[in-house]
């Protein structure tokens, strides 16, 4: 009988939510020497330089600093990083080797993780546990409401201040971070604020987001589905209105551990998700399956289809598009026998 994720009920202690802030397995072993920058992309040899002497900043700065009043040494102001450009030129990799480069302690996550910890722990005790640290690696750098945008500005601007660097990837220029969405003008403010703490460097390459997705699988049927869930030590199996209730009543900060030791996953009765909140839990899973390379497997809809048409043209667009590409990734990794 394989196991539901709606009855696991897993509880993260505040002091784990920083510390499980690492790069995801697959990147455990990279490093700015199995960097392989394209010939016919020169800026991208240009962006390991400049990750190299980044992580060499960061260990001057924590373990100089200045001297103040009386001779007491205060800390320096932390360096910042913007790596910019399309998917699949090697940012993600290039972020890891500036984290695996950097003096511990040290954090990187997702922005949204970023977000769910801060949420979490709330603002002044994040900026506390995080204001030790030689480095925050933020990968996926992306700013879909005015709220996130403030309380992200000010905690990267409480760190800096403490000597923290900071170093974040992403897919738009810090000071088109929000364009096309929010015009109030203390959204901009902030946004002029977070580009003027990053030096920004663009690694060119080819621009997956302009490529189509490859085409989803056929979902198999109920009955299959189960005889597959039930033949796969390790695997999961739930109801996908089910899982989506679940998912409401657990802190995204928790869904890392709500798949740990998981080995495959299979959803019954997949459909699209009308729901907004409903389509955002979604898009959080999808990134902890996709980190632990955890095969996905559906009955029902497509798993191209979850995401509505009007949301894929709204302002959550990259979000979803990038969550689809990720689910049928999954859906054909290997099950595990």
């Amino acid at each position: 009988m394989p196991q539901r994720l709606v009855d696991r009920n897993p509880v993260v202690h505040a002091d784990q939510l920083v510390a499980q802030m690492v790069p995801p397995a697959m990147f455990d072993e990279v490093s700015f020497a199995s960097y392989i920058p394209d010939p016919n992309e020169p800026s991208q040899a240009a962006a390991v330089r400049k990750a190299e002497e980044f992580a060499g900043k960061v260990a001057k700065i924590r373990t100089g600093g200045r001297r103040g009043l009386f001779g007491k040494k205060a800390p320096s102001t932390g360096a910042g990083l913007y790596l910019d450009g399309g998917f699949g030129v090697g940012k993600t990799h290039l972020l890891a080797s500036i984290f695996h480069s950097s003096p511990s302690p040290k954090a990187f996550g997702t922005f949204v993780e970023l977000t769910h910890v801060v949420g979490a722990l709330g603002f002044n005790n994040a900026v506390e546990q995080l204001s030790s640290h030689s480095v925050l690696c933020i990968d996926e750098f992306e700013l879909d409401d005015p709220g996130d945008t403030m309380l992200v500005s000010r905690l990267l601007t409480e760190l800096s201040a403490r000597g923290v660097s900071i170093v974040a990837t992403s897919n738009t220029l810090p000071g088109q971070l929000g364009e096309g969405r929010f015009a109030a003008q203390d959204f901009l403010r902030e946004i002029k604020k977070l580009g003027s703490i990053f030096e920004t460097i663009r690694v060119d390459g080819p621009d997956y987001r302009h490529r189509d997705l490859p085409p989803a699988p056929e979902p198999i049927s109920s009955a299959e589905l189960r005889e597959r869930a039930e033949s796969t030590p390790g695997a999961t199996l739930d109801d996908f209105d089910e899982l989506c209730v679940h998912l409401s009543t657990l802190h995204p900060s928790r869904y890392n551990k709500l798949i740990q030791d998981v080995t495959a996953v299979f959803l019954d009765g997949v459909h699209a998700a009308e729901d907004q909140s409903v389509a955002l839990r979604l898009v959080v899973l999808a990134d902890r399956l996709y980190d632990a390379s955890i095969p996905v497997t559906v009955s029902g809809a497509k798993l191209d289809e979850i995401f509505t048409p009007e949301m894929l043209a709204g302002g959550y667009k990259k979000k979803y598009l990038r969550a689809t590409s990720r689910l049928l990734a999954l859906s054909r990794f290997e099950v595990p026998a």
